[in-house]
């Protein structure tokens, strides 16, 4: 079969019919089907994107009812399939009650090749367009779990969708707190495994003479307490994602033996000497410099470069700007249904303080805060004092003055330019596109001093 040309379903029980569809379709790889069963089994083995289908199939051909079965059962197995019913020419009412049980569109006969080509063309069209807008729309219900809209945040987000049909292992850094296994999870679910398990182990928590047995199991009798045959949290993760939290702190020594498994994809468990195959994606998070923990051999280098075949690293907080006040209303809600609670949202004092806190806790301190805020309210909004911040950032009062915004920017962006330049004020303004009389007049506005130097030229002898 012809596999550069798209396949067409046609089901169809006259013979001379089908020959001309043959010659006549030339653009298409066409399978034929006669009847309902057949249409059905043919449905089932090439899974068309679209199909044409004669209503009137036997054992009734001279009616539609077989044909409106057939419809029926194609929708109902693929709905996305567009149906193009073909009937006969005084036979319109069938084919308008075809097209509101579901088909796409009928043509009738006698078939003229250039149209049934043309329509053909626009179904096979609107399949793709409806079957990338549901691969889309399932990619951003997965999304939907991270909370942001700040340009780092939606940067990460696109690289989530490219990379998570992939098999690349990934590696997340961030501060502690910031959404590592967040993202993690939405790799996972973005992913072709998405219905396979998500497992999570943390490699900090876990003492390290009991991390190699969690990672890898044990057999029965490797050591003291192992009652029974348990299987590790990799092998639980068969076919699914393994996120391996923290991996900055494994030991050294289990690391060799991680290595092994990343390359060969096969474990060993404590205490076995039979070698056991598995199918496992791995995205691995640490708060550490693991390349220079590598350096410095506190991490095997082997190991880091196996682990980072793509790299994502997930802004603070504090660098996330407007997230907070996202984040933070999204909180109280699901922190509301918690609880029980029925606090309504913060009043401006606290928004300024959400804004304004350095959060070096990040995402998870900052959904703390909320917590106890929601129990210490004392009206139907969260103020400032509820939150409880007792180290706020330097705040501007007027956070949304757009002239004071634009003044700071522009006084910014003229120092430096001046430093940049050697406080050449010719050469300043060359950068910053205004004439020398506009730089002065604006140096002069935001008590700038030049510097200048002696090669440049004075405002007073300037033309």
């Amino acid at each position: 079969m012809n596999t550069d040309k798209p396949l067409l379903l046609v089901v169809e029980d006259d013979l001379g019919i089908q020959k001309q569809l043959k010659w006549s379709l030339d653009e298409f790889e066409l399978v034929f089907a006669q009847d309902r069963a057949s249409a059905i089994k043919q449905l089932r083995r090439h899974e068309p994107k679209v199909v044409t289908l004669d209503l009137g199939l036997p054992p009734d051909s001279a009616n539609a009812t077989e044909g409106m079965a057939t419809l029926s059962e194609i929708l109902t197995l693929s709905p996305l399939t567009k149906v193009i019913v073909v009937t006969g020419s005084d036979d319109k009412a069938h084919a308008i009650e075809a097209v509101r049980l579901g088909a796409y569109d009928f043509y009738h006969k006698p078939i003229a090749a250039d149209t049934l080509n043309i329509i053909l063309h626009r179904a096979y069209w609107l399949y793709e367009l409806e079957e990338a807008n549901q691969q889309f729309s399932q990619i951003n219900v997965r999304l939907a779990r991270i909370i942001g809209d700040s340009p780092e945040i939606q940067k990460l987000c696109r690289v989530v969708e490219k990379i998570a049909p992939t098999e690349l292992t990934t590696l997340i850094l961030g501060e502690s707190g910031t959404g590592k296994e967040v993202f993690a999870r939405a790799i996972h679910e973005c992913s072709l495994r998405h219905d396979a398990p998500f497992v999570a182990i943390n490699c900090a928590s876990i003492p390290d003479n009991l991390l190699e047995s969690e990672l890898f199991g044990y057999e029965r009798g490797a050591f003291t307490g192992a009652h029974k045959k348990t299987p590790g949290k990799i092998e639980c993760a068969q076919g699914g994602t393994l996120f391996l939290d923290e991996i900055g702190d494994m030991p050294l020594a289990l690391q060799a033996k991680m290595l092994r498994f990343l390359q060969e994809r096969v474990i060993e468990p404590v205490g076995s000497r039979q070698e056991i195959e598995v199918d496992v994606r791995v995205v691995c998070a640490t708060n550490k410099d693991v390349l220079a923990m590598a350096q410095q051999q506190l991490f095997r280098e082997d190991l880091y470069y196996r682990i980072s075949e793509m790299t994502l690293t997930l802004p603070p907080l504090r660098e996330r700007g407007g997230d907070v006040l996202l984040l933070a209303r999204a909180f109280l809600v699901s922190i509301n249904k918690e609880l029980g609670c029925h606090v309504k949202g913060y009043d401006d004092s606290a928004l300024q303080a959400l804004y304004h806190y350095h959060w070096p806790g990040n995402i998870r301190e900052l959904q703390n805060k909320i917590k106890s805020a929601v129990i210490m309210a004392e009206t139907s909004r969260i103020s400032d004092s509820d939150l409880l911040l007792c180290q706020p950032r330097e705040a501007a009062t007027t956070l949304f003055n757009l002239r004071e915004v634009r003044e700071e920017a522009e006084s910014q962006a003229i120092v430096e330019a001046l430093s940049y330049s050697g406080h050449n004020i010719s050469k300043t303004a060359d950068l910053l596109g205004i004439t020398r009389p506009t730089l002065y007049a604006l140096m002069e506005k935001y008590a700038l001093s030049s510097n200048k130097d002696s090669s440049d030229i004075s405002p007073a002898t300037s033309s």
